[in-house]
């Protein structure tokens, strides 16, 4: 069988997210949505559309399988009949969705993940609150630390490292090769992807792969892609004074509500100075350098350099900074695709 997951009836709405990666490469939960179907079905997967066959089923990029709900999901789209949300069939119409479905996510995952396996064993200095829905995989680190699964799972990837002081509550998951740094205080549902630094105090927040938010302060109801990193103190507003709804400025004149609990949304390779405050409903664009002795607007365009723009060489030498941090290199492809972003925002 093969599947070809389409984003080209979403892609546009999940900006800034899917400016750097296809649809199906957005992490919610533990897995991408990629991932999630190549475990659930085993078949080839395809999003190139250039290499699309007559025997691939097609479907939208921005639906999350679970073991509940592929097979309705793909009956329908052999069917080409429309799915609607319910309370089975989840799909992210919009970047906040990403948190708002994530406990959702976790919980599908963990599931499918940890099926007919055994869990390692965390070290007796730590302690467990119902532990049987605790999953630790091969070379985690975690010394006097306190794990409360009584809400929700809680999935430790390979490789990672939990310091002392930290308390987790699930549903939670932890990347592989990621460290959560001493004293941090984390609340579900919360996925932290691989190899990342996270620190402080973060709720119901997905941060994609390589990124670090690894200093006191306060994230929630959140997502940070890939390479972003949060200075030393800085912190977001999820609820306004009001406990009113918040909208996010997705173009200079289109708000959208998301509910009255709503974040920061970062898209990749974007960074912000010690102490920034980023106001409820925040979106920064690609490739940012955030410095202000005011807080950010809460609409912050790819490539912004404090008020001005980002030279594009001085961009990919910074980048390159950064990924050297982690012993990674920036690639062809990665330069390609941030030229595509620079020269169509100019």
């Amino acid at each position: 069988m093969k599947i070809f997951l389409d984003e080209s009836g979403c892609s546009n709405k999940l900006v800034p997210l899917s400016l750097t990666r296809h649809v199906s490469d957005i992490r919610v939960g533990i897995l991408t949505i990629s991932q999630k179907w190549q475990l659930l079905t085993h078949a080839e997967i395809i999003t190139d559309k250039n290499l699309i066959t007559a025997d691939a089923i097609a479907v939208d990029a921005n639906i999350i399988p679970c073991k509940e709900n592929f097979e309705v999901i793909l009956k329908a789209a052999k069917d080409k009949l429309p799915l609607f949300e319910s309370d089975d069939i989840k799909i992210i119409h919009y970047p906040w969705n990403i948190f708002q479905l994530n406990d959702w996510a976790l919980r599908q995952d963990y599931g499918l993940l940890t099926y007919q396996r055994a869990s390692n064993k965390l070290s007796n200095s730590n302690g467990c609150t119902n532990e049987n829905n605790i999953f630790i995989e091969d070379g985690v680190k975690a010394e006097y630390c306190i794990f409360n699964a009584t809400a929700g799972p809680v999935y430790i990837d390979k490789g990672a490292e939990i310091m002392e002081g930290t308390c987790i509550r699930g549903p939670f998951y932890l990347g592989q090769n990621s460290v959560v740094k001493m004293g941090a205080k984390i609340y579900g549902s919360t996925s932290i992807g691989p190899n990342c630094v996270v620190g402080g105090e973060i709720k119901n927040t997905v941060i994609f792969a390589n990124s670090n938010k690894a200093h006191d302060g306060y994230l929630g109801d959140s997502v940070l892609g890939e390479w972003c990193n949060l200075g030393a103190g800085s912190s977001n507003s999820n609820v306004k004074n009001t406990g009113g709804q918040v909208k996010y400025l997705v173009t200079q004149s289109d708000c959208i509500a998301a509910g009255n609990k709503a974040g920061l949304i970062m898209g990749d390779y974007s960074r912000c100075a010690i102490n920034t405050s980023f106001n409820t409903g925040t979106i920064v664009g690609v490739c940012c350098n955030i410095f202000t002795d005011k807080m950010p607007s809460r609409r912050v365009e790819n490539f912004s350099w404090g008020h001005e723009r980002y030279i594009f060489e001085k961009a990919l030498a910074d980048i390159s900074n950064w990924k050297k941090m982690k012993q990674q290199q920036l690639t062809q492809t990665e330069i390609d695709i941030l030229q595509n972003i620079y020269s169509t925002n100019q």
